[in-house]
């Protein structure tokens, strides 16, 4: 148990405001604007990912953010010399780098972080010296946690699509077999000096489990928020979700 639970940070994506808007062209709706009311909410950072082939959020969206926005942007992006040379210009306060291919519709799994080589290295060692923090989007495994420790990166984000696609089956047993495998992966990070971040696929119902970690000090959460806005308005969304974290966290730390 720790001795101190550290407060637990939301970070909101906005790419799929920009999805909604480039289904159909023109400006609206902004994601901006959604970052803007997410901060008003409680957000306490955002998330835009700068896709190679562009399909949401744009280059444009990725200046307008870095020059107005009044909470930590973090950029996720692939680890390449485009990407790295876009995020040395804007200079964001975190980049989180994550496995990217053209024919997926999402990230469907954590970065190979094993198997990056020097080109992985290399990569996080410029964004460090501009002073950019450097977060690894990785699967929950040890081998990969030391890895990831090694290559010099400051935050490990954990991906938590296998325990939201499991929760969502309603299978109890994978579930609890997954929050074990992502506690474990968790404590290492945090013992190897990692921060620990977490993220995708969370929603209301599957939030509160991974909040309970009390190692994890930021969780990213999208396209859950951006579709619920859709019925409630994002406002309530973002409000929501910072409650039931704070809610979750608060169980942890009266245990302490």
């Amino acid at each position: 148990m720790l001795a101190r639970v550290r407060e637990l940070r939301l970070g909101v994506n906005i790419d799929h405001v920009a999805t909604i808007r480039n289904a159909r062209g023109g400006r609206h709706p902004d994601p901006l604007r959604a970052a803007h009311m997410a901060v008003a909410a409680g957000a306490d950072g955002i998330t835009a990912h700068l896709r190679e082939d562009r399909r949401h959020i744009s280059d444009t969206d990725m200046a307008r953010l870095k020059a107005e926005l009044t909470r930590p942007l973090n950029f996720e992006m692939a680890a390449t010399e485009e990407m790295v040379a876009i995020a040395l210009r804007h200079v964001p306060n975190a980049c989180c780098l994550v496995p990217e291919r053209r024919e997926e519709r999402t990230t469907e799994g954590g970065l190979d972080v094993i198997g990056g080589g020097v080109g992985l290295s290399e990569a996080v060692a410029r964004l460090k010296g501009a002073g950019i923090r450097v977060s690894l989007f990785i699967e929950p495994d040890p081998d990969v946690v030391k890895a990831s420790k090694q290559i010099g990166a400051d935050i490990v984000e954990f991906h938590t699509g296998a325990y939201a696609n499991l929760a969502l089956a309603d299978d109890v047993d994978g579930v609890a077999s997954e929050l074990e495998r992502l506690g474990s992966a968790v404590r290492l990070a945090h013992e190897c000096g990692l921060e620990v971040h977490a993220g995708h696929g969370l929603t209301y119902n599957t939030v509160a489990a991974v909040a309970r970690m009390p190692q994890i000090v930021e969780l990213n959460i999208g396209h859950f928020l951006i579709g619920e806005a859709i019925f409630t308005g994002l406002n309530e969304a973002v409000s929501r979700m910072r409650r039931l974290m704070s809610e979750a966290r608060l169980e942890v730390t009266n245990k302490v």
